[in-house]
């Protein structure tokens, strides 16, 4: 068997919206982002969810409180799936952060943590995952760089190339882990 996962990035905030990398600092949505944690809600709303998972970030939070009140899904946050932490630079400006990301794949951020070091936490959620919910749907909110974890891990997809790429926002991604399988460390 296995964990068929729909992914969701966690809804826009101010600083999207301000240009500013948010990383690990408090964010709120903005109006638009709470419309859009809406709009999320129902495109799930009769989807076969058996669980929500969620960074235990501000946004993420505040996206899964919106797009699922009352539903009855057990939800649950998880550190393993925070944004990479910039350090010093969380609430860089995204066009910097963009010239740099390439620098971070295996060297920490001053003050904060590698793309490496997200990609690792990511593998420890996803075997979690796969040894306790095999055979059920589950939604999982976080970020950006725990999205390249996931194409890096259940897709094979270069880390660098990931990093180095824009990001193109979408409505979810699906990901399909199997039994017992979590990418090997590369």
């Amino acid at each position: 068997m296995a964990v068929d996962i729909v992914y969701e990035t966690s809804s826009v905030t101010t600083d999207d919206e301000a240009g500013r990398a948010t990383g690990w600092r408090p964010a709120v949505l903005s109006a638009y982002g709470r419309e859009c944690a809406r709009q999320l809600g129902q495109r799930h709303r009769d989807d076969g969810l058996t669980g929500v998972f969620c960074s235990d970030l501000a946004q993420a939070v505040e996206t899964v409180d919106i797009a699922f009140p009352r539903r009855g899904l057990p939800i649950h946050q998880d550190t393993r799936l925070r944004e990479c932490n910039y350090g010093d630079l969380n609430g860089i400006a995204v066009t910097e952060l963009a010239a740099l990301r390439p620098r971070h794949i295996d060297r920490p951020f001053p003050g904060g943590q590698s793309y490496r070091q997200v990609v690792d936490q990511t593998r420890g959620f996803l075997r979690d995952l796969a040894a306790a919910w095999d055979g059920r749907r589950v939604l999982v909110v976080a970020h950006t760089a725990n999205r390249w974890a996931f194409d890096h891990l259940l897709d094979g997809v270069p880390l660098a190339e990931l990093v180095g790429a824009p990001f193109t926002w979408q409505e979810g991604w699906r990901y399909v882990l199997p039994s017992g399988r979590v990418g090997r460390r590369r």
